[in-house]
């Protein structure tokens, strides 16, 4: 039975807590090129700072300068710390929903708010998203454990068992991959997936993990071939198995064709790209990354759709802040989660604290916010916006926002 003296202590503590967040605003949202910039829209490590009038600094990841621009207009003068409210109203302030490149922008806006209110908390964002429930992320390289420079290469036998030995949770390759630009007959690339499928199983060993990635290249027919034949192998999952524009109608279809794990999206942007293959179990696991989704507010909501279906999220590897984030987040899922993790702990020259990784595992932080520390004297400013955009939004009775 709650006294009244815990009763009212407990109160305090609430308002005590509300009280440790200032009236502050935000002044200036600056854009970064940072070294070794990806032009990919989709895959962009562009910095963005949102910065406050008492100081505070929230760091971001993602989008491109006029989507980043945009996004930002919205954000001037506002309270940081509304983040739902400020995420719609990025999203239906310029009437048209966004794209998945806009909306990579409006992820990177999010990750900084987050930034902002775990630095101003003193505590860090998988803290703040209820505390974590695992000890690391199991995490699988792009292109096997990463080697010393000059290194001769190794048989795909070999590069399995050396990522394995490297603490990775599993080996991924790709599905009998030639160079780009030449000729890809995907009938005959089938056999030899079949065979690199065998090779890498023997790699691994009976009781290791490995994982492929069609990559969008087969059509249905040709899908199912290569599913089927690398059964007996026991994939961890087959990842994009057909092209994204036919998700919707081939992986369900595949689902009921194959036993092999299925996963799909590393293209896909928020959750109605995607909510009815996780919903009707068509998938084993998602693809669907930071800031690709919307950020971490976005991300949150998936990842309950994901634990409500029994889907498992596979984050596609993403820039060095957003994979941060993703650690922070993923902490908190219940589910069954592997990351993929291409920056072998290297450093990163703009990013002195970052990503803490050991031995093919990602490990949470206790630093404020998501843990990213930034010299940006290292990056090259390309944009600045201080004056509010486009505000066409409409207000149902009680306040919030709604489409205009």
């Amino acid at each position: 039975m709650v006294s009244r003296r815990s009763f009212l202590a407990a109160v305090a503590g609430v308002g005590a807590a509300e009280a440790a967040l200032p009236k502050i605003k935000i002044t200036r949202v600056r854009i970064y090129e940072p070294p070794g910039y990806n032009p990919l829209f989709n895959q962009s490590n562009m910095l963005v700072t949102v910065e406050c009038d008492n100081g505070t600094v929230g760091i971001g990841e993602g989008g491109a300068k006029d989507t980043l621009e945009q996004c930002a207009g919205t954000l001037i003068g506002q309270n940081p710390f509304r983040i739902e409210a400020l995420w719609q109203e990025m999203y239906i302030a310029w009437f048209y929903p966004p794209g998945r490149e806009k909306i990579h922008a409006q992820g990177a806006m999010d990750l900084a708010l987050w930034d902002i209110k775990g630095k101003t908390l003193g505590l860090p964002v998988h803290e703040l998203l209820g505390g974590t429930v695992r000890n690391h992320v199991e995490c699988y390289a792009t292109g096997g454990a990463p080697r010393p420079p000059g290194a001769p290469p190794l048989s795909l036998r070999d590069r399995a068992r050396a990522t394995m030995d490297a603490g990775y949770r599993a080996f991924r390759m790709g599905a009998a991959d030639t160079p780009s630009n030449t000729t890809f007959n995907t009938h005959e690339r089938v056999r030899k997936v079949a065979r690199d499928c065998k090779e890498v199983r023997e790699g691994v060993g009976p009781d290791g993990d490995w994982c492929i990635d069609l990559h969008q290249r087969f059509d249905y027919a040709d899908a199912l071939r290569a599913c089927r034949l690398m059964e007996e192998f026991e994939p961890y999952f087959v990842e994009d198995p057909v092209r994204d524009e036919h998700a919707h109608q081939d992986i369900p279809k595949l689902r009921q064709m194959t036993s092999v794990p299925l996963t799909h999206g590393e293209e896909w942007g928020q959750r109605w790209d995607f909510n009815k293959l996780v919903e009707n179990h068509d998938i084993d696991y998602i693809r669907a990354t930071l800031p690709n989704v919307g950020g971490i507010t976005e991300m949150m909501k998936i990842a309950a759709l994901c634990e409500t279906h029994a889907v498992g999220i596979i984050p596609h590897f993403t820039g060095p802040v957003a994979t941060a984030a993703l650690v922070n987040c993923l902490s908190t899922f219940p589910g069954t989660v592997i990351m993929e993790y291409n920056y072998g702990g290297r450093p990163i020259p703009h990013l002195p604290e970052c990503l803490d990784f050991k031995d093919g595992k990602a490990y949470r932080n206790d630093r404020p916010g998501l843990g990213v520390t930034a010299d940006l004297s290292k990056c090259k400013l390309i944009g600045e916006v201080t004056q509010p955009g486009r505000k066409n939004v409409y207000f149902r009775p009680d306040g919030s926002l709604t489409h205009w």
